[in-house]
């Protein structure tokens, strides 16, 4: 196997970034009663730009992932040549030696303990980019669908702007407290080879969340949460991380679940069961 590229970081570490944070009770608060919350500014521009120059030479194949690279639109009919529809890449942090411990990973982590306990881990990161004009949404759904039957439900996951999100290009909108309540019905999207839907929820009920690049939303697994198609003149990358307790991601891997590690045909070919 080559030499994976290396990325070096120089910013504050995540424990220096929080102990900044004067809101984080605040933080706390709103994500206990809503399920979702937006950090600014998690990222700063240097690191931002560190992270935009490897997610090109991924979307690009400079860096090649396409074992964990998919499209996540394909229940949708194709929008443009030779670029999917909504280009979804899973465990990115695989492909760049460093990556996890950039800030990304490190300060949504340090957050991840300080909103639902210290027990909370990664579990496993994604990018998902929709090109200009793709038009494409990811329809209304939990996370928690895509996921086995855990016995202690804390999720988080971080959804980290690397261009300006807008409610054009696909920035995330949100349906607050339905964390607190039933997961809703789902299904396979029509002709799609891995995304979910639920029918029972539209913009009526939620609110769009627009952030600048290097801030974040996140959210609880069982969030409600779509994002509409890019139909502007600009790309809408993003990349995610997640967390769940530590017992939780033993128990995972112990049924055989890790979110498409071994690659993306393990994810398509599970949902066909």
């Amino acid at each position: 196997m080559s030499q994976l590229p290396k990325v070096e970081w120089s910013t504050d570490s995540a424990e220096e970034w929080i102990s900044c944070q004067n809101n984080r009770d605040e933080w706390k608060k709103q994500f206990s009663e809503n399920g979702f919350l937006v950090v600014q500014n998690l990222v700063d521009a240097t690191s931002i730009k560190q992270y935009q120059a490897i997610y090109d030479k991924m979307l690009k194949g400079e860096i090649d992932t396409a074992k964990h690279r998919h499209d996540l639109g394909a229940h949708v009919t194709k929008q443009k040549d030779n670029i999917e529809n909504v280009c979804q890449i899973m465990w990115p942090s695989m492909y760049v030696d460093g990556m996890k411990e950039g800030p990304i990973h490190q300060r949504a982590k340090c957050l991840a303990k300080y909103l639902l306990g210290e027990d909370m881990e990664f579990d496993f990161d994604m990018l998902i980019a929709k090109d200009p004009h793709t038009n494409t949404p990811v329809p209304w759904h939990q996370d928690e669908a895509y996921w086995p039957d855990m016995p202690d439900k804390r999720a988080v996951s971080f959804w980290v702007a690397m261009d300006n999100a807008t409610v054009d290009n696909g920035c995330m909108w949100f349906v607050g407290g339905s964390h607190n309540k039933p997961i809703r019905k789902h299904r396979q999207a029509e002709g799609g080879k891995h995304a979910l839907q639920c029918d029972e929820c539209s913009e009526e009920e939620g609110c769009p969340q627009p952030i600048p690049a290097g801030s974040c939303t996140l959210h609880h697994g069982r969030t409600l949460h779509y994002t509409r198609g890019n139909t502007s003149n600009t790309q809408r990358r993003a990349f995610i991380v997640n967390f769940r307790p530590r017992n939780m991601v033993e128990w995972e891997r112990k049924h055989g679940f890790d979110h498409g590690k071994g690659g993306i045909h393990s994810i398509t070919e599970e949902d066909k069961k």
